[in-house]
């Protein structure tokens, strides 16, 4: 049966959410997997192995946040050339990125098993978490070859409107990542080897089904091994979008590791707090990165069948939806934030750090749901390299200042909770003026 879904016909609000709620449960189930890590070390091993892997998450976040941002970047390169049917182009595309997806892959988890005791270092780990982190996290990069080659391919399949695969193989992968959970930790004991060991497999696993799918059909995105390899023309296009994009969603969550050492100064009851606290963010954030990807496959579609009449549409139409489906995770999440934190830790102080950070930031969701609709714009239109510099200029340079004047002058951690939203107000002011100035403007002077 034909998966592929043209996002340039059609009813825009229909398509947008048809194509957004397959992305949003897929976030969902992709987050299971260190979330499910960290409920169960948390409740069977302890508030120091909880402790090890919110560490070493810091970390992992990097290298899958490269892989992330460069499926990101890949699936404009895809959607232009499936919106204008150019299908030969769209062939030697899928199979450039997916080899380079396994090549960069192999890369990452070979450099990662060396860099890791330095990587733990500059975290600050605390001594009482560093050998448990250094296991997690030596162990988990393994499966970035696994997990570069899932990103890429199920970018493939969004990429000509197919979202609703990709879901439904990070719900087998999870199902199987939380049953490994509890048999490897609760019932034979491994710790923290153990919940990193089930994800590997978990990764392993989804990575198998997008192959098959990819390989199995008969539409234009098939995957023929034999044609498997690197044009180095295509690569250089790819790389031009695709690269900043990675290298943006990379540089942030490095930047992370720098917060994280201001978090790691408040004890080991502050990392575990905020570690639960930031699985709970991540999963309350999923609406707004989901109609983000969704708005960059829609107007790229869009834009390659020549249709701005709908890109225009579809912004106006994408920022409702955002605030809706923003309102309706935040605020359970502000409200029920006690129970969402007695998730992963039932230790009073960790509840109370949890908490603190939960309903410090959720009430400003608004703003990180507009600005991943014009992010999502913005990299539609081709300017992915635009969107890196200003994102890592407020993320990185202007946050990392602000923490580091805010904690001069009142060393509280609610300096580093505010630090988040104070980001996203400033990249959402940034790339909106480039939109303004630079995409509609011109597109007013033809």
């Amino acid at each position: 049966m034909v998966k592929t879904k043209d996002l340039s016909k059609g009813s825009i609000s229909k398509g947008l959410i048809n194509f957004s709620i397959p992305i949003f449960l897929g976030y969902l189930f992709q987050n299971l997997y260190n979330s499910v890590d960290s409920a169960v070390v948390g409740q069977y091993v302890g508030k120091a192995a909880l402790g090890a892997v919110t560490s070493s998450s810091v970390i992992s976040n990097v290298v899958v946040g490269f892989f992330t941002g460069l499926a990101t970047g890949v699936t404009v390169i895809l959607s232009r050339s499936f919106g204008a049917r150019k299908y030969d182009k769209l062939h030697v595309a899928i199979h450039t990125c997916i080899m380079f997806s396994i090549i960069s892959g192999i890369f990452m988890a070979l450099v990662g098993q060396v860099i890791s005791p330095m990587l733990l270092r500059a975290v600050n780990c605390p001594q009482d978490v560093y050998e448990q982190a250094l296991i997690y996290l030596r162990l988990y990069l393994i499966g970035c070859l696994f997990t570069s080659i899932y990103n890429v391919s199920s970018s493939v399949l969004r990429s000509v409107g197919d979202s609703r695969s990709p879901f439904i193989y990070l719900v087998l992968s999870s199902i199987t990542n939380i049953v490994l959970d509890i048999v490897l930790v609760a019932y034979l004991g491994m710790g923290v080897s153990g919940v990193a060991t089930a994800t590997i497999v978990s990764q392993v696993l989804s990575c198998i089904l997008v192959f098959i799918k990819l390989s199995r059909t008969d539409d234009v995105y098939k995957l023929v091994i034999k044609d498997l390899k690197i044009d180095m023309k295509t690569l250089k296009e790819v790389i031009s979008v695709g690269l900043p994009a990675g290298l943006q969603t990379c540089i942030i969550s490095f930047s992370n590791v720098f917060i994280q050492r201001y978090v790691n100064m408040f004890g080991s009851d502050a990392i575990a707090g905020v570690g639960a606290a930031q699985k709970v963010d991540n999963f309350a954030s999923m609406p707004s990165q989901s109609i983000g990807l969704a708005i960059t496959t829609y107007v790229s579609q869009n834009l390659g069948a020549k249709r701005q009449d709908r890109v225009h549409q579809g912004i106006r139409i994408g920022n409702i939806i955002t605030t809706i489906a923003v309102i309706g995770i935040a605020l359970p999440s502000f409200i029920f934030a006690p129970q969402l934190i007695t998730i992963f830790n039932n230790d009073p102080a960790v509840i109370e750090y949890g908490v603190d950070m939960v309903r410090a930031i959720v009430p400003l969701y608004i703003v990180l749901g507009i600005n991943s609709v014009y992010t999502g714009v913005v990299r539609g239109y081709g300017f992915s390299r635009t969107v890196m510099i200003i994102s890592l200029m407020c993320m990185v340079v202007i946050r990392q200042i602000y923490l580091f004047i805010g904690m001069k002058i009142f060393n509280s951690i609610y300096v580093v909770y505010y630090g988040y939203p104070f980001a996203w107000a400033l990249t959402l002011a940034g790339v909106y003026a480039f939109y303004i100035i630079r995409i509609r403007r011109r597109e007013r002077e033809f």
